[in-house]
């Protein structure tokens, strides 16, 4: 990452931890669609490796969208997605799951790691390998309970992002518990999605985070 990355992930992190994933998007659309969801306030968008294309989505993302949005690549499985990565310029390695192998190419390659993990031994070996977020998967199957349960032995440092099944509905639920950000998928992002609904949904979920931060505020 660079430095203007670098700054705009610690703030995104910091103010709007909420990542649009595109799985299924087609290179013709992704300019329209990271339009919308850069005009609701989205900062962090992935498009996972198992869409249509996704290495020319990727490389269209990045040419098109503005230095303080960040684009990247989610079911990242091999260490050479890293490099490629880096060579387009796009600085968002998400993965399902817990390779620390994988993870420490993100690293070196100047990468911000957000490791796919379900249980603590898969958290606790993410943040040793040097992720930069923790991502909760599958979030909702999992229940609030169950983070509750493990995030007293998490590093208090790395953000927790839920993904999988999460909407507007549920988002309170999850931020009571401490969940730091969230990752949204079909909810947001289906193949043939118009771009004007997916702009209302996500000024939605924008929305709904900024008012449970500024009750958490208040309490």
């Amino acid at each position: 990452m660079n430095e203007t990355q670098r700054k705009t992930l610690d703030e995104a992190l910091e103010t709007l931890p909420l990542v649009a994933i595109l799985r299924g998007i087609t290179p013709e659309e992704v300019e329209d669609v990271c339009d919308a969801l850069i005009g609701a306030g989205f900062r962090m968008i992935e498009i996972p490796l198992n869409s249509p294309c996704p290495w020319e989505s990727i490389e269209r993302a990045v040419a098109h969208c503005p230095a303080s949005v960040l684009i990247g690549a989610g079911t990242v499985l091999e260490v050479a997605d890293a490099e490629r990565l880096e060579r387009l310029g796009a600085p968002l390695m998400v993965t399902p799951n817990t390779d620390s192998e994988v993870v420490r190419a993100g690293v070196d390659h100047g990468l911000a790691p957000m490791i796919g993990c379900m249980t603590p031994s898969e958290a606790l070996a993410a943040a040793r390998s040097g992720a930069r977020a923790l991502k909760l998967f599958p979030a909702a199957r999992l229940g609030t309970g169950y983070f509750k349960d493990i995030s007293a032995i998490l590093p208090r440092a790395l953000p927790v992002l839920a993904v999988g099944g999460i909407d507007r509905s549920n988002m309170a639920e999850w931020h009571a518990v401490g969940v730091r950000g969230f990752g949204f998928g079909s909810n947001l992002y289906t193949p043939g999605r118009g771009a004007e609904e997916i702009a209302e949904i996500a000024a939605d979920l924008v929305a709904e985070w900024r008012r449970l931060e500024a009750r958490g505020s208040e309490g």
